[in-house]
């Protein structure tokens, strides 16, 4: 009986590790090979079909039209300048009114959303590039598809510890300890991806003409906000601003060695809740 559920323990290892490594591709906008649970087309299919209840739960698209209007704007201005526009993905940007929460996402495809919340504490259009170049790098780079990849493998994994140990009685902790190891390997998967969208950001708000320093600046406007409150990194999906910000120098140096050109612009200054003139 132990033989016959080791077998199966293995051969769902097996399938699962075919099925994982099969998928696999090159991303064009990264260069990395990759394994992929949806198509490009599914990825948007899903986006759309998410975005109407994620805006919802920030208080929906926000009424004032000058400031729909700014995020709209920019964010067409670094996907049509940047690698981003040679996807296949449907971006569109959208404020959202919650006016407290400091926050912005990208779903599959292309949806990206920022709240009024995280756009009121912006001084300039190039920190707003900033995010909207940072989420258009998790589209670009198809993170929410690798990761559901990840999530398939790693839900075979667990059933097998399951099976595997089930007839010795500790089949529950064998799969407990499993899905601990899954997940940490989850949340150092999602921290690599909040750094590679952010070197893609530096990236793609810089072809747009923008001052790539505006994302340190936005770093260090996340710190801020967080007060202190932040989970330790170790268990967190996003790195500590402070650690980030030094990755983005460093990125923007290799990127431009002699430093920052002077026609790369902060744009236009933001106030309180509005654009300036």
């Amino acid at each position: 009986m132990r033989r016959s559920r080791l077998g199966l323990a293995a051969l769902m290892v097996l399938a699962g590790l075919f099925v994982y490594y099969r998928s696999k591709q090159v991303n064009p906008v990264t260069g990395e090979k990759q394994a992929i649970a949806l198509s490009p087309e599914q990825e948007v299919a899903l986006g759309l079909q998410a975005a109407p209840e994620m805006a919802a739960q920030f208080g929906g698209a926000d009424a004032d039209s000058e400031l729909q209007n700014l995020v709209a704007e920019v964010g067409r201005r670094v996907v049509s300048r940047s690698r981003a526009s040679q996807t296949p993905y449907e971006f569109h940007f959208t404020l959202l009114a919650d006016p407290d929460t400091v926050n912005a996402f990208a779903l599959p495809g292309g949806p990206i959303f920022v709240t009024r919340g995280l756009l009121r504490l912006l001084d300039s259009e190039a920190e707003l590039a900033g995010v909207l170049g940072h989420e258009t790098g998790h589209v670009a780079a198809r993170h929410a598809s690798e990761q559901l990849a990840k999530t398939h493998l790693a839900q075979v994994l667990v059933g097998a510890a399951g099976v595997a140990a089930s007839d010795s009685g500790h089949g529950a902790d064998a799969a407990q300890v499993a899905g601990v190891v899954a997940t940490m390997a989850a949340l150092r998967y999602g921290r690599q991806d909040e750094l590679q969208a952010d070197s893609l950001g530096v990236d793609f708000m810089s072809d747009a003409g923008y001052d790539p320093r505006g994302l340190i600046r936005l770093m260090s406007i996340l710190e801020r906000a967080g007060g202190g409150s932040r989970q330790p990194e170790f268990l967190s999906t996003h790195p500590d601003p402070g650690n980030r910000a030094e990755r983005i120098r460093a990125e923007i140096a290799r990127k431009y060695p002699s430093g920052v050109p002077p026609n790369l612009t902060e744009g236009r200054k933001l106030g309180p809740d509005r654009p300036s003139p």
